[in-house]
């Protein structure tokens, strides 16, 4: 479990025997626990007999969000969330942004609930090749502090380009517009068991996206319900997967306003890393800017510290059972066309560049093909990577196959799904993964519920 054995703060118990999560208290024993402060909200939500069917109003996450999509989402209503989270650009885009949102408010467009509640969610979704799974969670507030042991831990790194978007968007309008997605240890289910009788009435509010993926939404307010959740989270660590950006933006931000609120909280979606539905699917990188140099390095790179296997196109695709085994890759070259298996051909051969680092992050696939393939052999500095200059990347074969074909890039790397049990090794060890390590799929949306912050 992602536990700490120095743990500072504890839970206590209100005067109405509701558990409230407290970080840094200290009992009559003057021992002392900290955790993450997991709370019930306020949300402020669409009113779907006012703004409509689910399907228009929500959307993916703002950053997988092209200008096509964009415009794409943006018809389909005019309280679809990409007016509010993902605003043109333009003279005071973050304040038009803001304006809208107030007017959605005003209208009733959007309501905020006058208790605090747990929202449970369920995502049923089909992987490729068929099999459908249905992953659960649920949304609550968390108190933002410092990554560190018994509170929230990051997995990968962020860009800053990125950050100061979201910290503008979050100034003018107030709120927290897109969930982050975390993770926490539930050998027991206990937490979802908790959850489980309400979602057996009818849901709130349903709606199915672009990729097929049907999202429910039950709220939950029974006192009771809500305790049994908090006590099961007891000193659990969360892990974020998916909204760095987001949760280090509300960070800043709670700095700048100072004092007690609202805005000392983030909106998460929990779900459990024993979750039967938490899925990852790898992120390839492609490759482009490659000069006669770059390939001679290459060459001998591949030479000196992987076992190379001339393979099929039909071949690249990789399976999902190098769990324990050694770094592996499929390579395509688009101007030769040449498609090869490689495997680092001992451990011993990212201990060198990755010196320094700890034995499960050696052990990583994107670390290893970060280190040793882009930064040492092609040249690359950790700014160009995390910039995308010379980088791209693909979700599939297919996506892959096209920007090499389309000459948009020159060479692709294809990495197997990073297993949640390395994720969890790497956090532990407090190392952060290379961007685009992990794609938890299916993606949160944005829009089943907003958090404002005063």
């Amino acid at each position: 479990m992602l536990r700490s054995e120095a743990l500072i703060g504890r839970w206590l118990s209100n005067g109405a025997g509701a558990s409230v999560g407290v970080a840094g208290t200290a009992d009559s024993s003057d021992s002392f626990t900290q955790m993450a402060d997991v709370q019930p909200l306020r949300a402020l939500r669409y009113d779907l007999g006012k703004a409509g069917p689910l399907d228009r109003l929500t959307a993916p996450p703002y950053d997988v969000i092209d200008s096509e999509t964009r415009a794409e989402l943006a018809s389909r209503s005019p309280h679809n969330v990409v007016h509010v989270d993902l605003p043109q650009n333009g003279e005071d885009r973050y304040g038009r942004a803001a304006g809208l949102l107030d007017q959605w408010r005003s209208s009733s467009i959007v309501v905020q609930e006058e208790e605090p509640a747990l929202w449970a969610l369920t995502q049923a979704y089909r992987l490729p090749g068929g099999r459908e799974l249905v992953r659960k969670g649920f949304f609550c507030r968390v108190r933002i502090t410092d990554y560190g042991p018994g509170l929230i831990r990051p997995h990968e790194r962020t860009h800053p380009a990125a950050k100061e978007d979201r910290l503008r968007l979050m100034r003018a309008t107030k709120a927290n517009l897109s969930p982050i997605f975390a993770l926490y240890p539930d050998a027991h289910a206990e937490t979802c068991s908790a959850l489980e009788p309400a979602t057996r009435a009818e849901p709130r509010s349903e709606g199915t996206d672009d990729e097929q993926t049907t999202h429910r939404l039950w709220r939950i307010g029974d006192h009771y319900a809500i305790d049994r959740v908090r006590r099961a989270l007891g000193d659990s660590e969360l892990l974020i997967a998916d909204g760095h950006h987001r949760y280090e933006t509300a960070r800043t931000y709670a700095e700048e306003v100072g004092g007690e609120g609202d805005h000392r909280y983030v909106l998460m979606c929990l779900v459990s890393l024993s979750d039967p539905g938490l899925t990852i699917l790898p992120t390839h990188r492609l490759i482009r800017g490659v000069d006669a140099e770059g390939r001679e390095r290459l060459e001998q790179l591949l030479q000196r510290d992987f076992k190379t296997r001339p393979i099929t196109l039909e071949q690249l695709a990789l399976d999902d059972t190098g769990n324990g085994r050694l770094p592996s890759y499929g390579f395509l070259d688009g101007e030769t066309e040449r498609a090869l298996r490689l495997e680092l051909s001992s451990p011993h051969a990212a201990d060198r560049p990755l010196a320094g680092h700890a034995e499960s992050y050696r052990r990583l696939d994107a670390a290893v093909l970060e280190k040793l393939v882009l930064e040492e052999a092609l040249g690359m500095s950790e700014e160009d990577i995390s910039e995308q200059r010379g980088l791209g990347y693909a979700r599939d074969l297919d996506e892959a196959v096209s920007a090499l074909r389309s000459g948009a890039y020159q060479m692709a790397f294809l990495l197997r799904p990073t297993p949640v049990e390395q994720v969890r090794a790497v956090a532990e060890a407090g190392e952060t993964m290379p961007p685009k390590s992990t794609y938890f799929f299916p993606k949160l949306l944005t829009g089943l519920l907003f958090n404002p912050l005063g």
